[in-house]
């Protein structure tokens, strides 16, 4: 007698499924007539947009949050931003821990999938960690911009202010509640919001992992491989794209000009954190010149670290890519940091995530120039990086887009939150290693 085949689905097609599921359930609920204060709903298709922009913590926009919603669409965004920044597998994990359930393997690899970690040693400890690391940060975050808000608002509307921007901003979201697509232009030279907003951004874009490591460096007296590249290669381009951007806009009348030293430095060091998949934007982004504006670019498809709320192809793939130029530049075979080599199997995929990536971005591009027909090219390319790193900065171009482009955008939202790979390998057959290898053979490069 035959067995029936037990349907079975890899981490991979679950996590897919699982994040369409969530942008399907939110887009439901913001097509409801209690979402919006028309009391009309919205439209099917722009709830879809909303939805997969907050789940995978993007920040495009083709209505404004603060006036196109109320109170329960606001907080129906603010949910799906919270459940997509951290992963559903993460607040899975915390329903069975509180319901007293044991976490089994194929759970364990889930969440592994997830949180993108070498290991699965742990991963149900730093799962708890995670969930008290964010409330700590974004509890010091609402606090901090409740109190800058009070003086601005309503003591009411300043703490929900401060909670609504502090969790968007450390899940590298960028939706915010000011009104008639300004984001927090208004507080440019603000050192409070701005150096408040800018460490929710980082401490979220730095991943867990290395957030985790640094927890736990006062005992250990140690930091991996991994945590040391992270953070030189986040220093390095938050420090660069500060630099460019401050020098590029300097003599630009409609964005950093008119500002105190103070706030220049401020606005640029701002845009340049923002720019690793965070969106929020105090500079008029459609003002900035051209250089600045592909500065941003490169800094959004690079993006922000493995295991964060970020996306982009990460600030590991692009120090991987870089040390393999260099190597080869000095006839090395190996790569190497910190006295550590670099496995190839960790170039190849670092070589895939990027080529996928920008290929992606070029389709999009190309698809996007013929379908919003009379927009700058350069609008359109940074419309189509910004979606796929989950960036959420925009020149103007997201309320002006064609159904068929918004589809497009849609599409390329949630392949950058998910990862061109994951779904590719989502929608494969089951991966077997060859049982044989062919001979080697030879080409000329270059």
């Amino acid at each position: 007698m035959k067995r029936k085949k037990r349907f079975y689905l890899d981490p991979p097609q679950i996590l897919v499924l699982g994040f369409a599921l969530i942008i399907l359930i939110g887009a439901i609920l913001l097509t409801l007539p209690v979402s919006t204060v028309d009391g009309k709903g919205l439209h099917f298709l722009n709830a879809l947009f909303t939805a997969t922009s907050a789940t995978c913590v993007t920040g495009l926009v083709v209505v404004d949050t603060g006036t196109t919603f109320t109170l329960f669409g606001q907080l129906v965004i603010l949910s799906l931003i919270q459940v997509g920044g951290l992963g559903f597998m993460t607040f899975a994990t915390l329903f069975a821990l509180l319901l007293g359930k044991r976490i089994s393997l194929k759970e364990r690899i889930l969440l592994q999938e997830s949180l993108n970690n070498i290991s699965m040693e742990g991963i149900v400890r730093l799962a708890k960690r995670i969930l008290i690391f964010t409330f700590v940060i974004e509890l010091t975050g609402a606090v901090l911009l409740t109190i800058r808000f009070s003086f601005d608002f309503p003591i009411g509307k300043a703490i929900y202010y401060g909670v609504f921007h502090s969790i968007s901003n450390f899940n590298n979201a960028g939706f915010d509640l000011m009104g008639e697509f300004h984001s927090l232009t208004s507080y440019v030279d603000d050192p409070i919001v701005t150096l408040t907003v800018c460490a929710l951004i980082v401490l979220g874009g730095i991943g867990f992992i290395v957030m985790n490591e640094l927890y736990e460096y006062r005992f250990s007296k140690k930091l991996s491989l991994h945590t040391k590249i992270v953070l030189v290669t986040t220093i390095f381009f938050v420090a660069l794209g500060t630099v460019g951007i401050f020098f590029l806009e300097l003599t630009n009348d409609k964005t950093i000009k008119p500002l105190t030293l103070s706030g220049k430095i401020l606005g640029s060091l701002f845009q340049s954190v923002t720019a690793r998949t965070a969106g929020a934007n105090t500079l008029s982004i459609g003002d900035l010149r051209h250089a600045s504006l592909f500065l941003i670019i490169v800094l959004m498809f690079i993006g922000a670290s493995p295991g964060s709320t970020g996306g982009g192809i990460k600030t590991t793939t692009f120090t991987t890519l870089m040390g393999a130029v260099w190597s080869q530049i000095r006839g090395k075979e190996d790569v190497i940091f910190y006295r550590q080599r670099i496995g190839y199997e960790t170039i190849y995929k670092a070589l895939t995530v990027t080529l996928s990536g920008l290929f992606l971005v070029m389709v999009v591009t190309l698809v996007l120039t013929i379908t919003e027909t009379g927009k700058d090219f350069l609008m359109i390319m940074f419309e189509a990086t910004s979606a796929f790193a989950t960036v959420g900065l925009s020149m103007g171009l997201t309320p002006e887009l064609s159904s068929i482009g918004k589809g497009i955008i849609i599409f390329t939202m949630f392949a950058g939150r998910v990862g061109p790979l994951t779904i590719a390998y989502a929608v494969t057959i089951r991966r077997n290693p060859d049982a044989f290898r062919y001979p080697k053979g030879k080409i000329m490069i270059g």
